[in-house]
């Protein structure tokens, strides 16, 4: 099983949970997050004064997905995010050792 979670842009995530859900994926989390990364924020003006904005508001995806299904899960995510502008987001894919159902005790890839 796989984590995968992807910081995008908020406009996109309408596109991406398509995408996903075209793939057959039943469930995701979001959370809203601000963060930064080589775009360094932007300046933006507020009743006439110029201010410094040093998060920008992003889109945290978490969802886990079987093995086989995270390479085309990647894809998805990248495809329907991409704005090709700088800020665009990251995806980051990680093992997962163990799942749980709390309501039934299922695990692993019937958990999911």
């Amino acid at each position: 099983m796989k984590l995968i979670m992807a910081i995008i842009k908020p406009f996109r995530l309408d596109d991406v949970r398509e995408a996903l859900t075209a793939l057959g994926i039943q469930g995701m989390t979001v959370t809203d997050v601000r963060g930064f990364g080589r775009q360094k924020g932007q300046t933006e003006i507020y009743r006439g004064a110029e201010y410094a904005v040093s998060f920008l508001p992003k889109v945290k995806i978490e969802l886990a997905v079987a093995d086989d299904m995270a390479e085309a899960v990647v894809e998805a995510i990248q495809k329907s995010a991409r704005t090709d502008k700088i800020g665009d987001g990251k995806i980051f894919v990680s093992a997962i050792e163990q799942a749980i159902r709390i309501r039934t005790g299922e695990t692993d890839g019937d958990a999911i």
